[in-house]
């Protein structure tokens, strides 16, 4: 990262707080906090079946609705670090929590009374004979489970705005530098995932679940201990109140409003007086669409602007507060034109793990896990995040002109292209090897195919060049577009896509096995019709795709109002960004 060597000395000077040096803790806590929580989303359903005695069926679901879950909280996280914390206080909070819910997995795993005595070996036909684990048992096991999944969501929502607020929106250097934040952010919770699904699921094979349990608890409480460690560096947001009580005003001010003309000029309107009228706020400038929102701020013809306040904030909004929520509706269709996406991604980790295990694994002597299949795609990303941020950046932003070399919402459609791309390849992958299971005649053996699991690798370095793409994009979007007092709720909306993914996915199944005729009933690959399956998912997503386009097309990005000393700093900023970036 380069520093400008042409500005003002005044802008020379590092600042006493934030910086790459406080957004270090930021990542460093990002990657230990990913490798707890990916660690048990791939491997969970393995401790459900051997160990609570779960059918693969119910150990499945409960771990699609632990994934869903964590991500889908954190719009709770997001509201309290809006209204009530700071970032830095959230993530603390509930860090702590989730270290209480691993300790409590662990506590569980290490005692054979809180689990229920394992199945015996008998036929299928007698199952029955399975002892199912006691209210107690499931309390306590839920209680870790969904005390992990509310830490990670408050976790998810503010850590990633706490690293973004380090840096200054407003000084042209670290605006430059801000989009490639969030590329070095997925690289270190590339790091964290890779770790996870390695070293951690083999200590869960080889040590048992106690040590795994235990080691989680262990990191993400030394994560928080870390994190508590850069205080002194830290950039804080101050609550602003709540986003969303802010945007129901609007609603309710609009709806009592109802019968009043809309507005030919903003004159009529109500608005902020001043720069600076509270910390933390933004003047926004009126924007065409929604236009019946702005009913919620017509100023009464027969009363002052300074007497606009005795009706309260549910009978008259600032332009500001209007076009807060206007920015919200607005990123309502981005956000779910990318729920498809994830809702591929969610298949791509369960049946590619199947996949994998009807495939040679071996390197050598060393047989690959099946659960750490994952980790193929994440080395994909550990090399192409860099190839991003320190290449295709700098020259796309040579001809565009733009800090991060293209703007958010091409980033997204480039990524839902690629992801679309990898669901075709996946389909031409699966044909092949179910062509050499008949080939060699094994289509109902439980031996390896004569065929290494490294042809997967195909489709998942196309999808992870599509999460390089969209998932940053998103989040980089999300934080850029959202007001001060909104940052937290807006990086949960972008997590919420892999929440509605997660919880679709299941119900994607269900509803094409049942209309197909049972493409996915076998419980064979090798007689199932996943090929299809993955073909059908594919054209899905050019329609999506072409419903992003539509959704892109129509969003206006949000515009602060200036004044002209701004105005005159910004141009400046604009031939200063090749020389402050390099």
């Amino acid at each position: 990262m380069g520093i400008c060597r042409d500005i003002n000395t005044e802008a020379m000077q590092l600042p006493n707080k934030g910086g790459t040096r406080a957004a270090l803790f930021v990542y460093a806590v990002a990657g230990i906090d990913t490798m707890a929580f990916i660690s048990n989303g791939v491997s969970l359903v393995t401790y459900f079946y051997g160990y609570m005695n779960f059918s693969l069926t119910k150990s499945a679901t409960t771990v699609t609705n632990f994934m869903g879950t964590a991500f889908l909280l954190s719009l709770f996280g997001a509201y309290l670090s809006d209204t009530y914390f700071s970032r830095f206080k959230t993530c603390v909070l509930f860090g702590i929590i989730q270290v209480l819910g691993y300790a409590l997995l662990a506590v569980q795993a290490h005692f054979s009374q809180l689990r229920p005595f394992p199945c015996k070996d008998v036929p299928s036909s007698q199952n029955n004979q399975c002892e199912s684990a006691d209210r107690g048992q499931l309390a306590i096991l839920y209680g870790g489970v969904y005390l992990i999944a509310l830490g990670n969501s408050g976790v998810k929502a503010a850590l990633p705005s706490l690293g973004a607020d380090q840096f200054d929106e407003k000084d042209p250097k670290d605006a430059a530098i801000l989009s490639s934040y969030f590329n070095w952010l997925l690289f270190c919770i590339t790091i964290g995932a890779m770790l996870g699904v390695t070293f951690l699921v083999w200590i869960s094979d080889n040590q048992g679940w106690d040590w795994s349990f235990g080691v989680c608890c262990v990191a993400v409480g030394l994560a928080i201990l870390l994190l508590t460690m850069g205080k002194q560096f830290y950039r804080y947001n101050v609550p602003n109140g709540s986003p969303l009580m802010r945007i129901s005003q609007v609603f309710v001010a609009a709806f009592r409003n109802r019968n009043l003309p809309l507005p030919q000029t903003k004159e009529v309107l109500h608005q902020i007086k001043g720069r600076e009228p509270e910390i933390g706020a933004e003047i926004l400038q009126r924007t065409d669409q929604f236009k019946f929102l702005d009913r919620a701020s017509i100023l009464r013809t027969n009363q002052e602007a300074s007497t606009s306040s005795a009706h309260g904030p549910w009978s008259l909004c600032t332009i500001s507060q209007v076009e807060e929520t206007k920015i919200v509706v607005r990123m309502l269709p981005i956000i779910l034109s990318t729920v498809f996406m994830n809702t591929c991604m969610a298949q791509l980790q369960t049946f590619t793990i199947q996949q994998s295990i009807t495939m040679n694994r071996k390197i050598q002597n060393f047989e690959i896990p099946g659960p750490s299949i994952p980790v193929i795609p994440q080395l994909f990303q550990l090399f192409l995040i860099p190839v991003y941020d320190r290449i295709f950046v700098p020259i796309a932003r040579k001809f565009t002109g733009i800090p991060s070399g293209i703007r958010q919402l091409q980033r997204i459609g480039i990524g839902l292209v690629l992801s679309t791309v990898s669901m075709a390849v996946a389909a031409v992958v699966e044909s092949h090897r179910k062509s050499v299971s008949i080939k060699h005649n094994m289509v109902d053996s439980a031996n390896p195919l004569p065929m290494s699991v490294f042809w997967l690798g195909y489709q998942f370095v196309i999808f992870a060049m599509a999460e390089i793409f969209t998932v940053v994009g998103l989040l980089d979007f999300f934080y850029a577009e959202s007001t001060s007092g909104m940052k937290s709720l807006s990086m949960a909306i972008s997590w919420s896509s892999l929440a509605l993914g997660y919880f679709t996915s299941s119900v994607v199944v269900s509803v094409i096995n049942k209309v197909s005729g049972g493409w996915l009933a076998n419980n064979n690959l090798n007689r199932d019709k996943l090929d299809y399956f993955y073909w059908l998912l594919a054209g899905a997503s050019v329609v999506n795709f072409g419903f992003y386009l539509l959704c892109a097309s129509w969003y206006k990005y949000k515009k602060p109002e200036l004044n002209q000393e701004d105005d005159i700093s910004d141009k400046k900023a604009k031939g200063k960004i090749e020389a402050c970036v390099v």
